[in-house]
């Protein structure tokens, strides 16, 4: 066994989730040095076709990455993991925060441009990207923005990728959205958490009106700007949000996750051409912080 690679312990709880059959009965191949390769290209961020040959073929680990972040396969395996350890009380529902980071993205990852049509007479307009690959252009070049939803231990319990320039407020929602932990016991998955914390970029009227309307109690200081634009109504302005500061201080451990996420470099830079691959490439750290212990 390698340095990085799956431990007996570690392979015991992943193997039961893993697809057992690939099409007319047949059956893959290698799953433990498969996987292993996928974490090792996902440490260190190298090329997928310079993966060293003890891993195997490196279009064999390639495609099988590719087509479990196609098929949903990776985000299913986060799920069982995530309902294990919910199963064994090791799942912080007390508090729970959400936040964002933005990632680089390499330049092998913007693909070919969408090129925007000539306008006679005039110069013609900049290359404009996919929209549905997830790249936002700015002054630092391309990137792309992770919005996640951590528990208590440093953990994610939702993931959603858009591009570097989309505001957190907007994706709130869609991220307390993904939260989805199947119960052993069988019935519905558990989407509500007890408390949810957030700076002052989640706070709007709609994400509050949304939190009060699924009866979860939130930590969000509100913004200078919206603060004083409530005092300028008056009593129609309504009540000044709650702050409990005890509560806020432990937003620093979704910061905390964020940091655990980006110590893998393949997360940390964007080299996935497709936004997909690149979400289960996130997905992937994601299953090995769940792994820890």
């Amino acid at each position: 066994m390698g340095r990085g690679d799956l431990s007996d312990e570690k392979w015991a709880r992943l193997e039961p989730h893993l697809p057992k059959s690939v099409g007319r009965g047949g059956r893959w191949q290698s799953h433990r040095r498969v996987i292993n390769g996928i974490r090792f290209r996902q440490r260190t961020g190298i090329p997928w076709r310079d993966l060293p040959t003890r891993f195997g073929k490196w279009r064999t680990v390639h495609d099988r990455h590719r087509r479990w972040s196609a098929d949903g396969t990776w985000e299913r395996v986060l799920r069982a993991v995530q309902a294990e350890a919910d199963a064994e009380g090791r799942v912080d529902w007390s508090m729970m925060s959400v936040d964002s980071t933005v990632c680089r993205a390499h330049q092998h990852a913007a693909g070919a441009p969408k090129q925007a049509p000539r306008t006679p007479g005039r110069h013609s307009r900049p290359a404009q990207h996919r929209p549905d690959e997830a790249l936002g252009r700015s002054r630092g070049g391309l990137s792309t923005k992770i919005h996640l939803a951590g528990e208590g231990r440093l953990r994610p319990l939702a993931l959603l990728i858009t591009p570097g320039q989309w505001g957190d407020a907007p994706q709130m929602i869609p991220v307390l959205d993904r939260i989805r932990v199947p119960r052993s016991s069988g019935g519905r998955p558990r989407t509500r958490l007890d408390h949810l914390g957030g700076y002052k970029a989640y706070s709007s009227r709609r994400n509050r009106r949304h939190l009060r309307r699924r009866q979860i109690k939130h930590t969000i200081p509100e913004r200078h700007d919206q603060r004083a634009h409530r005092r300028n109504r008056g009593s129609k302005g309504g009540r000044p949000a709650a702050l409990d500061r005890t509560r806020y201080v432990r937003r620093n451990e979704v910061e905390r996750t964020i940091n655990r996420i980006k110590n893998f470099r393949a997360v940390a830079t964007r080299y996935d051409k497709r936004a997909y691959v690149y979400y289960g490439t996130v997905t992937v750290a994601a299953i090995q912080l769940w792994l820890r212990k």
